[in-house]
């Protein structure tokens, strides 16, 4: 099992920075994959950045450039650097790990982005 818990989340405005971390604990030494998601009202629930073991990066293209994911080595902590934000990046955002072809979840924190 793996549990995870994001914190970073809050009100800033457009053009600002916010920092975005996620904690993991449980059996995160098997994790294969981890990153983040977002959901806005009304949508569904969309990729935003992940990671691999191997430190392969994949991101959304409205995002490329002003998100930055990493993390520390054991996998206790991802982050996810958000610059240049734009009021269309509001939502609740979520942690993911994949570990053994199963699928956890954060509870999600919430980004907000006024013009």
């Amino acid at each position: 099992q793996v549990q995870l818990v994001e914190s970073g989340g809050g009100l800033v405005q457009a053009g600002g920075s916010l920092r975005l971390s996620c904690a993991a604990s449980g059996t995160v030494f098997s994790i294969s994959t981890m990153g983040w998601y977002r959901q806005a009202p009304g949508k569904q629930r969309e990729l935003v950045a992940t990671m691999s073991r191997g430190g392969s990066t994949n991101y959304a293209d409205s995002v490329k450039g002003r998100f930055t994911i990493s993390r520390d080595n054991a996998w206790n902590t991802l982050y996810l650097q958000m610059d240049s934000l734009r009021p269309e990046d509001t939502a609740v955002y979520y942690c993911h790990a994949n570990r053994l072809l199963n699928n956890y979840w954060g509870q999600g924190t919430q980004v907000t982005v006024s013009s």
